[in-house]
Protein backbone atom coordinates (compact mmCIF):
# COMPACT_ATOMS: atom_id res chain seq x y z
CA UNK A 1 0.00 0.00 0.00
CA UNK A 2 1.14 3.31 -0.80
CA UNK A 3 1.64 6.61 1.43
CA UNK A 4 -0.30 9.87 0.73
CA UNK A 5 2.30 11.53 2.55
CA UNK A 6 4.33 13.53 0.17
CA UNK A 7 7.97 13.63 0.56
CA UNK A 8 10.47 16.68 -1.15
CA UNK A 9 11.39 13.81 -3.52
CA UNK A 10 8.04 13.54 -4.60
CA UNK A 11 7.26 17.14 -4.76
CA UNK A 12 10.41 17.56 -6.82
CA UNK A 13 13.95 19.01 -6.04
CA UNK A 14 12.72 22.53 -6.69
CA UNK A 15 10.74 24.78 -3.36
CA UNK A 16 9.07 27.21 -5.44
CA UNK A 17 7.19 28.76 -2.36
CA UNK A 18 8.02 32.25 -2.37
CA UNK A 19 8.98 33.10 -6.03
CA UNK A 20 5.36 34.87 -6.65
CA UNK A 21 6.68 37.95 -4.17
CA UNK A 22 10.06 37.88 -5.49
CA UNK A 23 8.58 38.66 -9.29
CA UNK A 24 6.05 41.07 -7.89
CA UNK A 25 8.92 42.99 -5.70
CA UNK A 26 10.95 42.59 -9.19
CA UNK A 27 7.87 43.53 -11.70
CA UNK A 28 6.10 46.05 -9.75
CA UNK A 29 8.85 49.11 -9.90
CA UNK A 30 9.05 48.07 -13.63
CA UNK A 31 5.56 48.30 -14.00
CA UNK A 32 5.28 52.18 -12.69
CA UNK A 33 7.63 53.44 -14.60
CA UNK A 34 5.68 52.24 -17.49
CA UNK A 35 2.22 53.75 -15.95
CA UNK A 36 4.14 57.05 -15.28
CA UNK A 37 5.42 56.73 -18.94
CA UNK A 38 2.03 56.78 -20.20
CA UNK A 39 0.60 59.44 -18.01
CA UNK A 40 3.89 61.67 -19.03
CA UNK A 41 2.90 61.11 -22.94
CA UNK A 42 -0.59 61.40 -21.99
CA UNK A 43 -0.01 65.00 -20.29
CA UNK A 44 2.26 65.87 -23.43
CA UNK A 45 -0.01 65.42 -26.10
CA UNK A 46 -2.82 67.69 -24.13
CA UNK A 47 -0.26 70.28 -23.07
CA UNK A 48 0.79 70.17 -26.89
CA UNK A 49 -3.15 70.64 -27.56
CA UNK A 50 -3.70 73.20 -25.31
CA UNK A 51 -1.27 75.42 -27.06
CA UNK A 52 -2.45 74.40 -30.41
CA UNK A 53 -6.03 75.54 -29.31
CA UNK A 54 -4.48 78.97 -27.56
CA UNK A 55 -2.73 79.98 -30.93
CA UNK A 56 -5.80 79.20 -33.17
CA UNK A 57 -8.09 81.10 -31.00
CA UNK A 58 -5.30 84.05 -30.71
CA UNK A 59 -5.42 83.91 -34.65
CA UNK A 60 -9.56 84.08 -34.96
CA UNK A 61 -8.92 87.15 -31.86
CA UNK A 62 -6.50 88.90 -33.84
CA UNK A 63 -8.17 88.73 -37.33
CA UNK A 64 -11.01 90.36 -35.69
CA UNK A 65 -9.95 93.30 -34.80
CA UNK A 66 -9.33 96.71 -37.23
CA UNK A 67 -5.51 97.21 -36.66
CA UNK A 68 -2.58 95.37 -36.55
CA UNK A 69 -1.94 96.63 -33.08
CA UNK A 70 -5.24 96.11 -31.48
CA UNK A 71 -4.52 92.39 -33.41
CA UNK A 72 -1.55 91.85 -31.19
CA UNK A 73 -3.40 92.98 -27.96
CA UNK A 74 -6.62 90.75 -28.54
CA UNK A 75 -3.97 87.64 -29.15
CA UNK A 76 -1.83 88.21 -26.35
CA UNK A 77 -5.25 88.37 -24.30
CA UNK A 78 -6.21 85.52 -25.00
CA UNK A 79 -2.94 83.27 -24.98
CA UNK A 80 -2.63 84.78 -21.30
CA UNK A 81 -6.06 83.40 -20.72
CA UNK A 82 -6.28 80.04 -22.12
CA UNK A 83 -2.76 78.73 -20.51
CA UNK A 84 -2.24 77.43 -17.21
CA UNK A 85 0.43 78.95 -14.92
CA UNK A 86 3.00 76.70 -15.84
CA UNK A 87 3.23 77.30 -19.19
CA UNK A 88 5.25 80.74 -20.39
CA UNK A 89 4.37 81.49 -23.75
CA UNK A 90 6.49 84.43 -25.34
CA UNK A 91 4.43 87.37 -27.45
CA UNK A 92 2.24 85.81 -29.95
CA UNK A 93 3.96 86.65 -33.32
CA UNK A 94 2.40 87.43 -36.65
CA UNK A 95 2.51 87.54 -39.90
CA UNK A 96 3.56 90.93 -41.41
CA UNK A 97 0.73 91.75 -43.51
CA UNK A 98 -2.48 92.73 -41.95
CA UNK A 99 -4.24 93.58 -44.96
CA UNK A 100 -7.60 92.63 -46.39
CA UNK A 101 -7.58 89.37 -48.39
CA UNK A 102 -4.44 88.25 -46.87
CA UNK A 103 -3.64 85.29 -44.46
CA UNK A 104 -2.93 86.03 -40.78
CA UNK A 105 -0.41 83.45 -39.13
CA UNK A 106 0.10 83.54 -35.61
CA UNK A 107 2.51 81.73 -33.94
CA UNK A 108 3.55 80.73 -30.70
CA UNK A 109 6.92 79.30 -28.53
CA UNK A 110 5.62 78.57 -25.38
CA UNK A 111 8.04 76.95 -22.20
CA UNK A 112 6.44 74.38 -20.09
CA UNK A 113 7.43 73.21 -17.01
CA UNK A 114 8.37 69.43 -16.67
CA UNK A 115 6.24 69.72 -13.35
CA UNK A 116 3.89 70.32 -16.16
CA UNK A 117 3.97 67.42 -17.84
CA UNK A 118 3.53 64.83 -14.74
CA UNK A 119 7.51 64.66 -13.92
CA UNK A 120 7.19 65.65 -10.52
CA UNK A 121 10.61 66.58 -8.97
CA UNK A 122 12.04 67.19 -12.38
CA UNK A 123 13.72 70.83 -13.07
CA UNK A 124 13.54 71.88 -16.81
CA UNK A 125 11.24 72.84 -19.26
CA UNK A 126 10.10 71.86 -22.67
CA UNK A 127 9.79 74.33 -25.44
CA UNK A 128 6.63 73.72 -27.61
CA UNK A 129 5.88 75.47 -30.95
CA UNK A 130 2.16 75.89 -32.52
CA UNK A 131 1.34 77.52 -35.26
CA UNK A 132 -2.86 78.86 -36.76
CA UNK A 133 -3.52 80.89 -39.78
CA UNK A 134 -6.76 82.54 -40.53
CA UNK A 135 -7.49 84.56 -43.78
CA UNK A 136 -8.15 88.39 -43.27
CA UNK A 137 -11.81 89.36 -44.79
CA UNK A 138 -11.31 90.34 -47.76
CA UNK A 139 -14.33 93.00 -48.03
CA UNK A 140 -12.93 94.83 -44.50
CA UNK A 141 -11.34 97.29 -44.02
CA UNK A 142 -8.00 97.29 -42.05
CA UNK A 143 -5.61 100.25 -40.52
Amino acid sequence: MRSSVSTPAARGSHDERGSMAVELVILAPILMMFVMLIVLFGRFVTVQGDIDGAARDAARAASLQPSRAEAVVAAKDVVDKSLDAQTTCDPPSMSPTFQAGATLVVRLRCKVSYQGLGLLGVSGHKVIEAESAVPLDPYRSYR
